[in-house]
């Protein structure tokens, strides 16, 4: 690989001490891909924070790469800028995932990935909405179809025929995760889909698909439960109580499956279901899945939500509004 002119040091996010959540834009030296490897430089347009990612480091030591810098935000696109000389993705190519959270982010001018981690950024989307896909379409579609037991029934009529007699309940529908969960499930042919929301957001996830919604503002997950058909298959993305009140939801034999938090640590004492399959996993970057992601949204058939775009300077904001916990969709920051 021949290396192109670039400058010595880059602008960065940098989170100075694990210990603390606090950022700073400062200037860090430029890392170049390593020879005979699948590594690609590029150039960073746009990248999307995920919640608590400021407090991984601190908390899970052992999962850190040693040689790991410590910047933020690990959903990204942008341009290849160099690559290996048999890559799918020569310099030029329009590029975007979701990149390992225990190595250096891509907060940054200038990032590095891997040939097996990468898609094309989806030609009917801006920088901004591409950035916005990769961990929530990964995650979503690994909880359906990869530990949830439905089948891709867009491309699977028996399997379609099959997910119509599911019922399926999603937390936090409206945020990141949620809002592809509700279409993902929509166009595989989930024959009933629940999704719990604040009331802001009641028409917006009817509108991704959902044939029912709980408004927690109005009656808790837990009181709802009690009072209505019980669900093939729970994805929450919430934890704590919301994940506990999840377990009565589900049906004798279904499954459960906790993105923030580990199912079985919130399985209540008293009226829990049995039989019931749960699984706590993190969502692994797959070329191929979001290939099919990208594909799907060139047929407009999903589409991400972008809550607000922020600039480079606006990082902290940006991350406060993540932070928040009601952000409709994803958080974007402006790189270049």
């Amino acid at each position: 690989m021949s290396t192109p002119s670039l400058p010595p040091t880059i602008r960065a996010i940098f989170q100075p001490d694990i210990q603390s959540p606090s950022l700073v834009l400062t200037r860090l030296p430029t890392q170049l891909p390593q020879n005979n490897t699948t590594e690609h430089l590029i150039k960073v347009h746009a990248v999307s924070p995920c919640a608590s990612e400021l407090t991984w480091a601190k908390n899970y030591p052992s999962l850190m790469d040693s040689n790991r810098v410590a910047i933020p935000s690990f959903d990204f696109v942008g341009t290849v800028i160099l690559a290996p000389p048999s890559s799918p993705f020569p310099p030029g190519t329009e590029v975007y995932t979701r990149t390992p959270g225990g190595k250096t982010g891509n907060g940054r001018e200038y990032t590095i990935a891997e040939t097996e981690q990468l898609a094309r950024k989806p030609k009917n989307l801006t920088m901004e909405e591409a950035a916005s896909v990769p961990i929530s379409a990964f995650t979503a579609w690994q909880a359906l179809f990869d530990h949830g037991g439905l089948k891709m029934g867009w491309k699977d009529l028996e399997g379609k025929k099959e997910n119509q007699g599911k019922r399926v309940l999603v937390t936090a529908a409206a945020g990141g995760v949620g809002s592809w969960v509700v279409q993902l499930a929509k166009l595989a042919g989930v024959g009933e889909i629940v999704a719990v929301a604040g009331p802001n957001n009641v028409e917006f996830v009817k509108g991704l698909g959902a044939t029912e919604v709980v408004d927690y503002r109005k009656i808790s997950l837990g009181e709802w439960a009690k009072k209505n058909e019980k669900v093939d298959l729970v994805i929450d993305m919430v934890g704590c109580q919301t994940l506990t009140d999840a377990w009565l939801a589900v049906r004798d034999g279904g499954r459960i499956l906790g993105i923030n938090d580990v199912p079985e640590s919130r399985k209540p004492k008293d009226d829990c279901p049995v039989n019931v399959t749960s699984y706590f996993f993190v969502m692994e970057a797959l070329g191929w899945q979001l290939k099919e992601i990208t594909g799907l949204i060139e047929k407009g058939e999903v589409h991400p939500v972008v809550d607000s775009i922020w600039e480079f300077e606006d990082f902290k904001e940006a991350f406060a509004k993540v932070e928040g916990g009601h952000a409709r969709g994803k958080v974007i920051i402006r790189i270049q």
